[in-house]
Protein backbone atom coordinates (compact mmCIF):
# COMPACT_ATOMS: atom_id res chain seq x y z
CA UNK A 1 0.00 0.00 0.00
CA UNK A 2 1.30 3.81 -0.82
CA UNK A 3 0.78 6.48 1.35
CA UNK A 4 1.23 9.91 0.69
CA UNK A 5 1.87 12.67 3.32
CA UNK A 6 0.99 15.79 1.67
CA UNK A 7 1.83 19.27 3.60
CA UNK A 8 -1.14 21.26 2.34
CA UNK A 9 -1.26 24.94 3.45
CA UNK A 10 -4.35 26.93 2.55
CA UNK A 11 -4.34 30.94 3.48
CA UNK A 12 -6.68 30.01 6.81
CA UNK A 13 -5.05 26.55 8.02
CA UNK A 14 -1.82 24.79 7.58
CA UNK A 15 -2.50 20.72 7.07
CA UNK A 16 -0.73 17.46 7.14
CA UNK A 17 -2.80 14.85 5.45
CA UNK A 18 -1.80 11.04 4.86
CA UNK A 19 -4.03 9.83 1.59
CA UNK A 20 -4.13 6.12 0.79
CA UNK A 21 -2.48 5.54 -2.57
CA UNK A 22 -4.97 2.74 -3.61
CA UNK A 23 -8.43 4.60 -2.37
CA UNK A 24 -7.60 8.33 -2.79
CA UNK A 25 -9.10 9.03 1.27
CA UNK A 26 -7.02 10.47 3.90
CA UNK A 27 -5.97 8.02 6.63
CA UNK A 28 -4.88 10.94 8.90
CA UNK A 29 -5.36 14.69 9.18
CA UNK A 30 -3.96 17.33 11.59
CA UNK A 31 -4.15 21.05 11.33
CA UNK A 32 -2.75 23.92 12.62
CA UNK A 33 -4.18 27.92 12.28
CA UNK A 34 -1.73 29.87 9.14
CA UNK A 35 -1.63 32.81 11.59
CA UNK A 36 0.38 35.85 10.12
CA UNK A 37 3.05 37.54 12.59
CA UNK A 38 3.76 40.81 12.91
CA UNK A 39 6.23 43.18 11.49
CA UNK A 40 8.95 44.35 11.32
CA UNK A 41 9.31 44.37 8.62
CA UNK A 42 6.07 43.65 7.43
CA UNK A 43 3.25 41.27 8.45
CA UNK A 44 4.69 37.57 7.38
CA UNK A 45 3.80 33.57 8.16
CA UNK A 46 5.43 31.82 10.41
CA UNK A 47 7.22 29.67 8.47
CA UNK A 48 9.23 27.96 11.23
CA UNK A 49 6.20 27.31 13.67
CA UNK A 50 4.54 25.62 10.50
CA UNK A 51 8.31 23.23 9.93
CA UNK A 52 8.00 22.54 13.23
CA UNK A 53 4.37 21.06 13.11
CA UNK A 54 5.35 19.34 9.56
CA UNK A 55 8.19 17.73 10.56
CA UNK A 56 6.29 16.35 14.51
CA UNK A 57 3.68 14.95 12.36
CA UNK A 58 5.74 13.49 9.75
CA UNK A 59 7.14 11.67 12.42
CA UNK A 60 3.74 10.56 14.10
CA UNK A 61 2.75 9.91 10.91
CA UNK A 62 4.79 7.16 9.94
CA UNK A 63 5.67 5.34 13.10
CA UNK A 64 1.35 4.75 13.40
CA UNK A 65 1.14 4.25 9.56
CA UNK A 66 4.15 4.20 6.99
CA UNK A 67 5.04 6.84 4.44
CA UNK A 68 6.34 6.41 0.54
CA UNK A 69 6.39 9.90 -0.26
CA UNK A 70 5.61 13.45 0.45
CA UNK A 71 3.98 15.74 -1.99
CA UNK A 72 2.77 19.89 -1.17
CA UNK A 73 0.45 21.80 -1.89
CA UNK A 74 0.15 25.61 -1.13
CA UNK A 75 -2.19 28.84 -1.26
CA UNK A 76 -1.28 30.94 -4.24
CA UNK A 77 0.09 35.16 -4.64
CA UNK A 78 3.03 33.92 -2.30
CA UNK A 79 6.68 33.66 -3.27
CA UNK A 80 9.82 32.99 -0.88
CA UNK A 81 13.11 35.15 -0.98
CA UNK A 82 16.25 33.52 -0.06
CA UNK A 83 19.75 34.32 0.25
CA UNK A 84 22.79 33.24 -0.82
CA UNK A 85 23.01 30.58 1.88
CA UNK A 86 19.44 29.49 1.54
CA UNK A 87 18.28 31.28 4.38
CA UNK A 88 15.25 34.00 4.27
CA UNK A 89 16.67 37.34 2.61
CA UNK A 90 13.63 38.60 4.17
CA UNK A 91 10.19 37.19 5.87
CA UNK A 92 7.22 36.09 3.47
CA UNK A 93 4.98 38.78 3.31
CA UNK A 94 1.18 38.12 3.67
CA UNK A 95 -0.45 38.48 0.57
CA UNK A 96 -3.21 40.88 2.40
CA UNK A 97 -0.41 43.32 3.86
CA UNK A 98 -2.14 46.92 1.68
CA UNK A 99 1.64 48.01 1.54
CA UNK A 100 2.03 47.37 -2.36
CA UNK A 101 -0.69 49.72 -2.81
CA UNK A 102 1.08 52.36 -1.78
CA UNK A 103 3.52 51.81 -5.03
CA UNK A 104 0.75 50.83 -7.15
CA UNK A 105 1.17 53.69 -9.99
CA UNK A 106 4.64 52.74 -10.33
CA UNK A 107 4.02 49.08 -10.36
CA UNK A 108 1.49 49.53 -12.98
CA UNK A 109 3.77 51.40 -14.90
CA UNK A 110 6.14 47.90 -15.33
CA UNK A 111 3.91 44.84 -15.74
CA UNK A 112 2.87 43.64 -19.08
CA UNK A 113 -0.56 43.71 -20.39
CA UNK A 114 -3.05 40.68 -19.07
CA UNK A 115 -2.96 39.57 -22.48
CA UNK A 116 0.81 38.34 -22.06
CA UNK A 117 -0.06 37.04 -18.60
CA UNK A 118 -3.40 36.11 -18.26
CA UNK A 119 -3.13 37.87 -14.88
CA UNK A 120 -5.76 40.54 -13.54
CA UNK A 121 -4.64 43.46 -11.60
CA UNK A 122 -5.32 42.98 -8.49
CA UNK A 123 -5.41 44.79 -4.63
CA UNK A 124 -2.40 44.42 -1.81
CA UNK A 125 -0.02 41.67 -2.54
CA UNK A 126 -2.13 39.63 -4.95
CA UNK A 127 0.13 39.66 -8.25
CA UNK A 128 3.46 38.26 -6.68
CA UNK A 129 5.47 40.99 -9.15
CA UNK A 130 3.42 43.81 -6.65
CA UNK A 131 4.96 41.96 -3.28
CA UNK A 132 8.52 41.43 -4.89
CA UNK A 133 8.34 45.34 -6.43
CA UNK A 134 7.83 46.50 -3.22
CA UNK A 135 9.74 44.95 -0.53
CA UNK A 136 12.66 45.47 -3.00
CA UNK A 137 11.61 49.31 -2.64
CA UNK A 138 10.60 49.49 0.67
CA UNK A 139 13.89 47.48 1.51
CA UNK A 140 16.82 48.75 -0.19
CA UNK A 141 19.75 45.99 0.51
CA UNK A 142 17.19 43.44 -0.67
CA UNK A 143 18.32 43.38 -4.29
CA UNK A 144 22.19 42.74 -3.32
CA UNK A 145 21.00 40.20 -0.36
CA UNK A 146 18.38 38.18 -2.72
CA UNK A 147 19.56 35.44 -4.67
CA UNK A 148 16.27 33.28 -5.32
CA UNK A 149 12.61 33.54 -5.54
CA UNK A 150 11.12 30.41 -5.12
CA UNK A 151 7.03 30.06 -5.42
CA UNK A 152 5.54 28.74 -2.38
CA UNK A 153 5.31 25.20 -2.73
CA UNK A 154 8.44 24.66 -3.74
CA UNK A 155 10.03 26.26 -0.60
CA UNK A 156 8.87 23.24 1.82
CA UNK A 157 10.35 20.96 -1.17
CA UNK A 158 13.49 22.57 -0.51
CA UNK A 159 13.84 22.55 3.19
CA UNK A 160 13.07 18.52 2.28
CA UNK A 161 15.74 18.00 -0.17
CA UNK A 162 17.65 20.47 -0.68
CA UNK A 163 16.62 21.15 -4.19
CA UNK A 164 15.34 24.66 -5.66
CA UNK A 165 12.87 24.98 -8.15
CA UNK A 166 9.44 26.48 -8.80
CA UNK A 167 5.99 24.82 -10.37
CA UNK A 168 4.17 26.46 -13.14
CA UNK A 169 0.34 26.44 -11.62
CA UNK A 170 2.15 28.84 -8.77
CA UNK A 171 3.83 30.98 -11.31
CA UNK A 172 0.81 30.55 -13.26
CA UNK A 173 -1.22 32.10 -10.76
CA UNK A 174 -2.06 35.94 -11.33
CA UNK A 175 1.31 36.50 -10.22
CA UNK A 176 2.73 38.94 -13.63
CA UNK A 177 5.70 36.66 -13.73
CA UNK A 178 4.64 34.19 -16.25
CA UNK A 179 3.71 34.09 -19.89
CA UNK A 180 1.20 30.92 -19.94
CA UNK A 181 0.96 30.71 -23.47
CA UNK A 182 4.15 30.62 -24.22
CA UNK A 183 5.42 28.78 -20.88
CA UNK A 184 7.92 31.10 -19.74
CA UNK A 185 8.68 34.31 -17.58
CA UNK A 186 6.96 37.05 -18.73
CA UNK A 187 8.38 40.38 -19.28
CA UNK A 188 8.42 41.70 -15.78
CA UNK A 189 11.22 39.42 -14.51
CA UNK A 190 13.46 41.46 -16.68
CA UNK A 191 11.93 44.96 -15.63
CA UNK A 192 12.06 44.02 -11.62
CA UNK A 193 15.61 42.67 -11.89
CA UNK A 194 14.93 39.40 -11.20
CA UNK A 195 16.58 37.34 -14.43
CA UNK A 196 17.98 33.94 -13.60
CA UNK A 197 16.68 34.86 -9.88
CA UNK A 198 13.89 32.74 -10.10
CA UNK A 199 14.48 29.57 -8.56
CA UNK A 200 13.71 26.99 -12.55
CA UNK A 201 10.50 26.01 -13.38
CA UNK A 202 9.21 22.47 -12.74
CA UNK A 203 6.00 20.86 -13.43
CA UNK A 204 4.12 19.40 -10.31
CA UNK A 205 4.30 15.79 -10.69
CA UNK A 206 7.88 15.36 -11.41
CA UNK A 207 10.63 14.08 -8.90
CA UNK A 208 12.00 17.15 -6.97
CA UNK A 209 14.64 15.44 -4.96
CA UNK A 210 15.01 12.69 -2.09
CA UNK A 211 14.91 13.77 1.84
CA UNK A 212 17.49 14.68 3.20
CA UNK A 213 19.87 12.36 6.03
CA UNK A 214 19.24 15.26 8.78
CA UNK A 215 15.36 15.68 7.93
CA UNK A 216 15.27 11.53 7.83
CA UNK A 217 17.42 11.74 11.36
CA UNK A 218 14.84 13.67 12.67
CA UNK A 219 11.73 12.22 11.39
CA UNK A 220 12.64 8.66 11.54
CA UNK A 221 11.58 8.40 7.48
CA UNK A 222 13.89 7.08 5.43
CA UNK A 223 16.86 9.06 3.49
CA UNK A 224 16.25 9.84 0.04
CA UNK A 225 12.24 9.37 0.13
CA UNK A 226 10.67 11.04 -3.17
CA UNK A 227 9.11 14.59 -2.66
CA UNK A 228 6.93 15.51 -5.73
CA UNK A 229 8.29 19.09 -7.41
CA UNK A 230 4.38 20.31 -5.92
CA UNK A 231 1.58 22.56 -7.10
CA UNK A 232 -0.71 25.44 -6.37
CA UNK A 233 -3.58 24.18 -4.12
CA UNK A 234 -7.05 24.98 -6.86
CA UNK A 235 -4.63 23.23 -9.14
CA UNK A 236 -4.31 20.49 -6.79
CA UNK A 237 -8.11 19.67 -6.60
CA UNK A 238 -8.24 20.30 -10.71
CA UNK A 239 -5.36 17.95 -11.06
CA UNK A 240 -7.36 14.56 -10.60
CA UNK A 241 -9.67 15.47 -13.44
CA UNK A 242 -7.32 16.98 -15.52
CA UNK A 243 -5.66 13.13 -15.37
CA UNK A 244 -9.44 11.09 -15.27
CA UNK A 245 -12.12 13.21 -17.26
CA UNK A 246 -12.99 14.55 -21.18
CA UNK A 247 -12.89 17.74 -21.31
CA UNK A 248 -15.61 19.98 -21.21
CA UNK A 249 -16.16 20.35 -17.14
CA UNK A 250 -15.64 22.55 -14.61
CA UNK A 251 -14.01 22.38 -11.20
CA UNK A 252 -14.78 24.56 -8.12
CA UNK A 253 -12.42 24.74 -5.75
CA UNK A 254 -13.86 26.08 -2.34
CA UNK A 255 -11.92 27.19 0.94
CA UNK A 256 -10.66 30.91 1.68
CA UNK A 257 -11.29 31.78 -1.72
CA UNK A 258 -13.77 29.70 -4.02
CA UNK A 259 -11.70 29.35 -7.60
CA UNK A 260 -13.99 28.15 -10.79
CA UNK A 261 -11.83 26.76 -13.46
CA UNK A 262 -13.52 25.92 -16.77
CA UNK A 263 -11.90 22.86 -18.71
CA UNK A 264 -12.93 22.85 -22.93
CA UNK A 265 -14.66 26.00 -22.10
CA UNK A 266 -16.45 28.07 -24.91
CA UNK A 267 -13.86 30.36 -25.95
CA UNK A 268 -14.46 33.23 -23.54
CA UNK A 269 -13.32 36.66 -23.65
CA UNK A 270 -12.15 37.25 -20.76
CA UNK A 271 -12.40 40.08 -18.12
CA UNK A 272 -9.69 40.88 -16.36
CA UNK A 273 -11.74 43.89 -14.21
CA UNK A 274 -14.08 41.28 -12.92
CA UNK A 275 -11.64 38.97 -10.83
CA UNK A 276 -11.38 36.34 -14.53
CA UNK A 277 -7.97 34.99 -14.97
CA UNK A 278 -5.93 32.50 -16.64
CA UNK A 279 -4.76 30.02 -14.52
CA UNK A 280 -2.00 27.08 -14.99
CA UNK A 281 -2.78 23.61 -14.51
CA UNK A 282 -0.47 21.07 -13.59
CA UNK A 283 0.18 19.96 -17.39
CA UNK A 284 1.15 23.36 -18.22
CA UNK A 285 -2.23 24.21 -19.94
CA UNK A 286 -4.26 27.66 -19.61
CA UNK A 287 -7.15 27.38 -17.91
CA UNK A 288 -9.87 30.17 -17.48
CA UNK A 289 -10.54 30.72 -13.81
CA UNK A 290 -12.74 33.31 -11.78
CA UNK A 291 -13.12 33.30 -8.09
CA UNK A 292 -14.20 35.30 -5.04
CA UNK A 293 -13.47 35.25 -1.70
CA UNK A 294 -16.37 32.76 -0.74
CA UNK A 295 -15.28 31.26 2.54
CA UNK A 296 -13.78 34.52 4.07
CA UNK A 297 -17.35 35.72 3.10
CA UNK A 298 -19.06 32.70 4.63
CA UNK A 299 -17.02 33.78 7.73
CA UNK A 300 -18.06 37.11 7.96
CA UNK A 301 -21.73 36.92 7.44
CA UNK A 302 -22.13 33.96 9.50
CA UNK A 303 -20.96 35.43 12.35
CA UNK A 304 -20.74 32.18 14.06
CA UNK A 305 -23.67 31.06 13.10
CA UNK A 306 -24.21 27.32 13.34
CA UNK A 307 -27.81 27.37 12.02
CA UNK A 308 -29.35 24.81 10.06
CA UNK A 309 -32.10 26.14 7.71
CA UNK A 310 -35.14 24.33 7.63
CA UNK A 311 -38.01 23.83 4.94
CA UNK A 312 -39.88 26.74 6.88
CA UNK A 313 -36.77 28.78 6.13
CA UNK A 314 -36.70 27.91 2.46
CA UNK A 315 -40.35 29.19 2.54
CA UNK A 316 -39.74 31.86 4.02
CA UNK A 317 -37.12 33.59 2.26
CA UNK A 318 -38.24 32.84 -1.27
CA UNK A 319 -41.55 34.13 -0.24
CA UNK A 320 -39.97 37.39 1.08
CA UNK A 321 -37.21 38.00 -1.59
CA UNK A 322 -34.75 38.22 1.14
CA UNK A 323 -31.17 38.24 -0.77
CA UNK A 324 -27.48 39.24 -0.16
CA UNK A 325 -25.90 41.26 -2.89
CA UNK A 326 -21.84 41.68 -3.50
CA UNK A 327 -19.54 42.05 -2.44
CA UNK A 328 -19.01 41.41 1.28
CA UNK A 329 -15.22 41.35 0.17
CA UNK A 330 -15.25 44.11 -2.54
CA UNK A 331 -11.55 44.00 -3.34
CA UNK A 332 -11.60 40.75 -5.50
CA UNK A 333 -14.04 39.06 -7.18
CA UNK A 334 -16.74 39.22 -10.16
CA UNK A 335 -18.34 42.35 -8.25
CA UNK A 336 -15.09 44.42 -6.95
CA UNK A 337 -15.82 47.54 -5.47
CA UNK A 338 -19.26 46.97 -4.33
CA UNK A 339 -20.43 46.97 -1.01
CA UNK A 340 -22.46 44.40 -0.10
CA UNK A 341 -26.01 45.18 0.67
CA UNK A 342 -29.39 43.13 1.98
CA UNK A 343 -32.55 43.20 0.31
CA UNK A 344 -35.17 42.49 2.63
CA UNK A 345 -32.64 41.40 5.65
CA UNK A 346 -34.21 38.33 7.42
CA UNK A 347 -34.14 37.90 11.24
CA UNK A 348 -33.90 34.46 11.57
CA UNK A 349 -30.41 32.80 11.80
CA UNK A 350 -31.30 29.76 9.56
CA UNK A 351 -33.57 32.29 6.72
CA UNK A 352 -29.73 34.16 6.98
CA UNK A 353 -27.70 30.75 6.75
CA UNK A 354 -29.61 30.33 3.94
CA UNK A 355 -29.90 33.54 2.39
CA UNK A 356 -25.70 33.46 2.40
CA UNK A 357 -25.47 30.10 1.20
CA UNK A 358 -27.91 31.27 -1.97
CA UNK A 359 -25.49 34.17 -2.39
CA UNK A 360 -22.59 32.38 -2.56
CA UNK A 361 -23.77 29.90 -5.16
CA UNK A 362 -24.81 32.77 -7.32
CA UNK A 363 -21.35 34.44 -7.04
CA UNK A 364 -20.03 30.62 -8.27
CA UNK A 365 -22.61 30.31 -10.96
CA UNK A 366 -21.34 34.08 -12.58
CA UNK A 367 -18.05 33.30 -12.21
CA UNK A 368 -18.53 29.94 -14.46
CA UNK A 369 -20.54 32.03 -16.79
CA UNK A 370 -18.00 34.71 -16.95
CA UNK A 371 -15.07 31.81 -17.91
CA UNK A 372 -17.50 30.00 -20.69
CA UNK A 373 -17.20 27.05 -18.39
CA UNK A 374 -19.89 24.17 -19.94
CA UNK A 375 -19.83 20.40 -19.20
CA UNK A 376 -20.41 18.68 -15.27
CA UNK A 377 -19.28 21.11 -12.75
CA UNK A 378 -18.02 19.24 -9.45
CA UNK A 379 -17.70 21.11 -6.26
CA UNK A 380 -14.50 20.82 -4.16
CA UNK A 381 -13.90 21.09 -0.64
CA UNK A 382 -16.17 22.69 2.26
CA UNK A 383 -18.86 24.16 0.28
CA UNK A 384 -19.54 20.70 -1.29
CA UNK A 385 -20.98 19.92 2.25
CA UNK A 386 -23.63 22.63 1.85
CA UNK A 387 -26.89 21.19 0.45
CA UNK A 388 -28.30 24.76 0.06
CA UNK A 389 -25.67 25.66 -1.68
CA UNK A 390 -25.16 22.76 -3.98
CA UNK A 391 -29.35 22.87 -4.78
CA UNK A 392 -28.88 26.43 -6.39
CA UNK A 393 -26.10 25.24 -8.67
CA UNK A 394 -28.14 22.61 -9.41
CA UNK A 395 -31.05 24.23 -10.33
CA UNK A 396 -29.04 26.91 -12.38
CA UNK A 397 -26.99 24.52 -13.83
CA UNK A 398 -28.02 22.65 -17.18
CA UNK A 399 -25.08 19.83 -17.54
CA UNK A 400 -25.23 19.14 -13.62
CA UNK A 401 -23.61 19.41 -10.90
CA UNK A 402 -21.36 16.68 -8.63
CA UNK A 403 -19.70 17.01 -5.19
CA UNK A 404 -16.62 15.74 -4.64
CA UNK A 405 -16.65 12.65 -1.95
CA UNK A 406 -13.06 13.58 -0.77
CA UNK A 407 -13.40 15.95 2.10
CA UNK A 408 -9.92 17.53 0.92
CA UNK A 409 -9.45 17.84 -2.59
CA UNK A 410 -6.53 19.81 -2.71
CA UNK A 411 -4.57 16.95 -0.64
CA UNK A 412 -5.99 14.14 -2.73
CA UNK A 413 -4.78 15.81 -5.81
CA UNK A 414 -1.11 17.02 -4.19
CA UNK A 415 -0.76 12.71 -3.33
CA UNK A 416 -1.37 11.99 -6.93
CA UNK A 417 1.49 14.18 -7.82
CA UNK A 418 3.31 10.89 -6.69
CA UNK A 419 1.22 8.22 -8.02
CA UNK A 420 1.04 9.58 -12.08
CA UNK A 421 -2.23 8.12 -13.73
CA UNK A 422 -5.00 7.47 -11.67
CA UNK A 423 -8.84 6.90 -12.02
CA UNK A 424 -10.68 10.46 -10.78
CA UNK A 425 -11.97 10.80 -7.10
CA UNK A 426 -15.64 9.52 -6.85
CA UNK A 427 -18.19 11.89 -7.29
CA UNK A 428 -21.91 12.34 -6.15
CA UNK A 429 -24.28 13.80 -8.27
CA UNK A 430 -26.58 16.62 -6.95
CA UNK A 431 -30.07 16.05 -7.78
CA UNK A 432 -32.68 19.03 -9.02
CA UNK A 433 -34.43 20.02 -6.44
CA UNK A 434 -37.81 20.19 -6.35
CA UNK A 435 -38.16 23.70 -5.90
CA UNK A 436 -35.67 24.34 -8.91
CA UNK A 437 -38.22 26.44 -10.92
CA UNK A 438 -38.28 28.71 -7.71
CA UNK A 439 -34.86 29.18 -6.86
CA UNK A 440 -34.22 30.16 -11.26
CA UNK A 441 -36.59 32.85 -10.20
CA UNK A 442 -35.02 33.81 -7.58
CA UNK A 443 -31.57 33.87 -8.99
CA UNK A 444 -33.07 35.94 -11.79
CA UNK A 445 -34.51 38.55 -9.17
CA UNK A 446 -31.30 38.86 -7.63
CA UNK A 447 -29.60 39.88 -11.35
CA UNK A 448 -31.59 41.74 -11.71
CA UNK A 449 -30.88 43.28 -8.16
CA UNK A 450 -27.54 43.59 -8.72
CA UNK A 451 -27.65 45.04 -12.13
CA UNK A 452 -30.26 47.79 -10.81
CA UNK A 453 -27.25 48.35 -7.94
Amino acid sequence: MTRIAVIDIGKTNAKLALVDGATLAEIDVVTRPNKVLPGPPWPHFDLDGHWDFFLTHLADFHARHGIDAISVTTHGASCVVLDRTGGLAAPMLDYEHPGPDDLAAEYDALRPDFAETGSPRLPMGLNVGAQLHWMLKTDPGLDARLAHVLTYPQYWGLRLTGELASDVTSLGCHTDLWNPWVGDVSALVDRLGLTGRIAPPRQPGERLGGLLPEIAARTGLPAGLPVAVGIHDSNASLYPYVLGRAAPFAVVSTGTWVIAMAMGAEDPVLDPARDVLVNVNALGQPVPSARFMGGREYEIVREGSEAVPSDADRKAVLAAGAMLLPSVEHGSGPFPGRAAGWHHRPERPGEIMLALSWYLALMTETCLNLIGARGPTIIEGPFARNPDYCAMLAALRPDGVEVAASATGTSVGAALLSLGQAAPPATRAVAVPDNAEALRAYARRWRAAVDAA
